[in-house]
């Protein structure tokens, strides 16, 4: 389903299982180009960090990916640079870690929980909503900007 929104589309897709659910993620991978920015949104548990497990694979990296919750941002090495943040623990305060770095790198940033952060911090992007509908997670994707527009699309198309 896909449908305008003056700033982007909104494309859903629905997981039924966890390998589904790494499955979309690694087509996401393999979609991103260098200096993506991508806002995962969902309750504890709802499949973040398993998402972002799948589009490693996309982006051919070999380590295991772990939730960055303590360590606020990951970094690994595959294709490209994928920076792994989980913003939760810095709340309103993003002056604690450089932003910059990961946002205007030359890898992709994956940002949990980065409803939390000040839309004004990001520029453009696509929101990943996930919820859990039935045994499954539906995947909610929202561009903010031409870059991820065209990402969403070929997410969409592939």
């Amino acid at each position: 389903m896909t449908k305008p929104n003056g700033y982007g589309i909104i494309t859903s897709m629905y997981s039924q299982n966890e390998n589904e659910l790494i499955a979309i993620g690694e087509r996401i991978g393999r979609a991103c180009k260098a200096n993506q920015v991508l806002v995962l949104s969902g309750d504890l548990g709802a499949g973040k960090t398993t998402l972002t497990k799948g589009l490693a694979m996309g982006l051919d990296i070999d380590q295991m990916i772990k939730s960055p919750t303590y360590t606020i941002v990951r970094e690994y090495e595959g294709r490209m640079p994928l920076y792994h943040l989980d913003v939760y623990r810095i709340g309103d305060d993003p002056d604690s870690i450089d932003l910059d770095d990961f946002l205007y790198g030359c890898g992709v940033t994956v940002i949990e929980w980065g409803e939390l952060l000040d839309a004004s911090l990001l520029d453009d992007y696509l929101l990943i909503r996930i919820e859990k509908e039935e045994d499954g997670r539906r995947l909610t994707f929202k561009a903010h900007g031409a870059k991820s527009q065209v990402l969403a699309e070929e997410i969409q198309n592939d």
